[in-house]
């Protein structure tokens, strides 16, 4: 244990030094808390409508200014953090544990099981992700959205909705994600597995008779993380713009719920007079992107191998 510990610690010292990394972690950290604490911290509730303030300007009551319905940008802002996070950090939680899974078992067994699954791998790579991700949501949205108050279309369909509903209209977006995201997961996990399988230690385990199960939790998937992780967080970026993307072009959340994508959406409607209803979201849309890739890079230069010596 002590030498995987010391490798974590060099790691983490790595880690430290970059100050990209660190500058991107920290925000990443503030705008977590910031997911948490909205309700405390927004002056407004996100959906408070004022009439009579409509596409004010930045200053006095509202900070940052007020929407096309007098809605407090900076509230909408702070409550649109949750669902870009949320659809980040879930999307890459479901892609990291579908393509490990499915990658570790293709590469460790190999042969034709392998064939059949990197051939369904390869059927879906061929689609082009965000295209297959519309269509996908258009599908939801119309379907399941028709459905929505007809309980005679079934307890599935109306728990579906509900739960769709509750989380704003996240639930969609995360099943298109997740449906299409762990597909460059699985490939670098399969190649991984099976560089590893033929190593010494792996080799030994299955001497003394450790099982395949064993072998893939004990000695395979420690080795898989690092770079897997590394994978992970640079992809979480690709997948706030693509909530952001589906919000702009009215396939993501419900409204009144707050997202950066359909905030920048209103504000172009209005950009001349008020460019700040776009700005302002575009900019908190770029800094979480751009934390997310330095926490990625760091990551990757603090766990690179080659780095280790």
């Amino acid at each position: 244990m002590k030498p995987a510990d010391s490798l974590w610690r060099d790691a983490w010292r790595r880690l430290l030094k970059n100050k990209l990394a660190v500058v991107g972690g920290s925000i990443i950290l503030l705008l977590v808390l910031i997911a948490i604490f909205a309700p405390v911290i927004a002056p407004y509730p996100f959906d408070e409508a004022d009439f009579e303030n409509t596409f004010a300007a930045p200053g006095g009551r509202f900070p940052l200014g007020a929407d096309f319905l007098g809605r407090d940008m900076l509230s909408r802002l702070l409550y649109g953090t949750r669902i870009s996070l949320t659809v980040g950090t879930l999307g890459a939680l479901f892609a990291f544990v579908i393509g490990v899974l499915y990658g570790t078992l293709s590469g460790y067994f190999g042969g034709r099981l392998d064939n059949i699954l990197m051939r369904i791998v390869d059927v879906l790579y061929a689609f082009p992700s965000l295209l297959f991700i519309i269509l996908l949501m258009v599908v939801f949205k119309t379907s399941f959205g028709a459905a929505g108050g007809e309980i005679t279309r079934g307890p599935f369909v109306v728990a579906v909705v509900t739960l769709d509903r509750f989380l704003g209209g996240m639930l969609f977006i995360l099943i298109g994600i997740s449906l299409t995201s762990w597909i460059g997961v699985a490939r670098l996990s399969r190649g991984m597995a099976l560089s590893l399988r033929e190593m010494e230690f792996v080799q030994a385990a299955k001497a003394i008779g450790a099982g395949h199960f064993r072998t893939i939790v004990r000695y395979l998937a420690p080795n898989l993380v690092g770079p897997l992780v590394v994978n992970i967080t640079l992809s979480i970026p690709g997948f706030i713009a693509t909530e952001a993307f589906l919000s702009f072009i009215g396939l993501g959340v419900d409204p009144p719920t707050p997202s950066w994508g359909a905030m920048i959406q209103d504000g172009v409607k209005a950009m001349r007079g008020h460019p700040h209803l776009a700005i302002f979201p575009g900019i908190a849309l770029a800094v979480t992107m751009l934390s997310f890739a330095f926490l990625g890079d760091g990551l990757r230069d603090a766990l690179d191998p080659r780095l280790k010596q």
